[in-house]
């Protein structure tokens, strides 16, 4: 027997309401993705559809498989922190990257990098 068929009303309708939510900050994000101009503002749009969508489907998911299976179930947890942590860095990285090539070509919109060592004839001691 399918186990779908089992689940709750109720159940239905949450693990429904994440789904759509899931789904629709996906597409926001996708949306921002394709309608954005430039490449620095294109990376914000799909972090957060990635982040926030799959943890709207992380929940459908856990509220399916522990009213379907009778006991909780923790495992997609795992899932949504590796998103949660690889999303953010996988950005900072894209951007870092960008930033770097736009810096190498001489684009003058870009600001000059930050040396966060201090130069050779300063003091370290000096405030």
């Amino acid at each position: 027997m399918n186990e779908a068929a089992t689940l709750p009303f109720w159940a239905e309708i949450v693990v429904s309401a994440f789904v759509l939510l899931g789904a629709s900050l996906a597409l926001i994000g996708t949306i921002g993705l394709a309608r954005l101009p430039t490449f620095f503002e294109r990376l914000h749009a799909p972090t957060l559809g990635t982040s926030w969508g799959t943890g709207a489907m992380v929940i459908a998911s856990m509220i399916f498989f522990t009213v379907t299976s009778g006991r909780p179930v923790f495992h997609e947890i795992l899932i949504g922190i590796f998103v949660t942590v690889t999303t953010p860095v996988t950005l900072m990285l894209l951007a870092q990257s960008a930033l770097h090539r736009e810096r190498a070509e001489g684009n003058p919109d870009v600001p000059a990098s930050v040396s966060r060592t201090p130069a050779p004839d300063s003091d370290p001691n000096e405030a």
